[in-house]
């Protein structure tokens, strides 16, 4: 089934936005053992002003929709060299495993190729081994692993080369 992505930019946008990212990313909080204490920052605990922030810093942010219904959330950030970074990656678990995920990383290569872009960036936790082996699956490979003092845990970077479209 084909997805459709719609930018993000009226705060109604960004409110169901917060929804769909709090719960896609509540599952990996729980088996983490993440709260609002001890990572504040994880997306599980998202607010609306933090959406609001991405939109003003430019960050390019999508909506994910299978028919009518918002699914995932994706947003993409220009690094100051030819790199982006793929933020906040989010599908809702009743449609993980159907293919949803690799679609969207797809839909983000090809418009970051379309900006003249050569790398997507993420990050991710480092001990989270399902997810990094999902994404070396679609190309990604590890560069980095890095902790910082407001997380417990270590964040592990990951890039992918963009296909040129020229």
């Amino acid at each position: 089934m084909d997805l459709i992505y719609k930018q993000v930019n009226a705060d109604q946008e960004l409110h169901k936005s917060v929804i769909v990212i709090r719960e896609s990313f509540s599952t990996v909080a729980e088996q983490f053992g993440l709260t609002r204490e001890n990572a504040p920052t994880n997306p599980a605990f998202i607010e609306a002003r933090h959406l609001q922030k991405m939109r003003e810093k430019g960050i390019d942010m999508f909506a994910v929709f299978c028919d009518t219904l918002q699914i995932g959330f994706v947003a993409i950030e220009k690094t100051e060299a030819n790199g982006f970074y793929m933020e906040r990656l989010a599908v809702l678990p009743k449609y993980r495993h159907k293919g949803f995920g690799r679609q969207i990383v797809e839909y983000v290569v090809k418009y970051i190729a379309d900006q003249g872009g050569e790398t997507v960036l993420i990050g991710v936790i480092a001990d989270h081994a399902a997810l990094k082996a999902w994404y070396r699956k679609l190309g990604f490979v590890e560069f980095k692993s890095q902790q910082f003092a407001h997380l417990p845990f270590k964040v592990c970077y990951m890039e992918k080369l963009v296909p040129s479209v020229r």
